[in-house]
């Protein structure tokens, strides 16, 4: 919800100017190359009359890909509402308008009001919440198939970098603070709800997970 802590801080950070830019950019270049290998690790039979739920997908680039994949439908759930003119602009210019949704609500907050997914996608989400073990752990849960998440790599000279930047942000009176999870807790918390390691890759400073549900 946009008026819970975790909608605020984030508001701070991600306006409408800079919806406005991911969208420019998406345009321009598409998805970038790891994002590209997430969704190309998400096999065609996962997607084969799916439901999609994009958890913090901002304007819904992973979600719209996956519907031009083979997907059916799609969701959008976001803390922040600044994303919504943009997101349905993506959809209509997709023709997706009528396949995809988008709604503010706090995942964490009201698991249960969230329908669960075929397909859940966590891209960079994780790492703007300390909760993103929990987080993780939600995501699965509503994940029928498969769930595939980017993450911050857990490196020490990634962790310096959130510390500085942590620390800048507060010199500046923000309140938003990014953070660096444990791989192996993610896939502990992902695992606990039935799910399993199928696919993994890496840049250098993002990598993607991909978990699919134990049969």
């Amino acid at each position: 919800m946009p008026g819970c802590c975790r909608g605020a801080a984030c508001e701070e950070m991600f306006k409408p100017r800079f919806a406005r830019r991911t969208l420019k950019r998406y345009r321009k270049k598409g998805l970038d190359k790891l994002e590209r290998r997430m969704v190309a690790s998400i096999p065609a039979t996962a997607l084969d009359g799916a439901r999609v739920l994009e958890i913090g997908g901002g304007i819904g680039t992973i979600q719209a890909e996956l519907l031009a994949a083979g997907a059916a439908q799609g969701e959008i759930v976001e803390l922040v509402a600044a994303y919504e003119p943009y997101a349905r602009e993506l959809a209509l210019e997709k023709g997706l308008a009528q396949r995809s949704t988008f709604r503010v609500a706090d995942v964490l907050e009201q698991p249960e009001l969230v329908a669960p997914a075929d397909v859940v996608v966590l891209n960079r989400v994780v790492c703007c919440t300390p909760d993103g073990v929990r987080l993780t752990g939600v995501a699965a849960r509503l994940a029928m198939r498969m769930l595939v998440l980017t993450i911050p790599r857990d490196r020490l000279l990634m962790r310096v970098f959130m510390r500085v930047g942590n620390t800048v942000l507060g010199l500046l009176g923000r309140s938003f603070r990014a953070f660096v999870h444990p791989r192996a807790s993610l896939c502990a918390a992902a695992e606990a709800e039935g799910m399993h390691l199928v696919g993994a890759g890496h840049g250098v400073v993002w990598e993607f997970l991909a978990l699919q549900r134990a049969a």
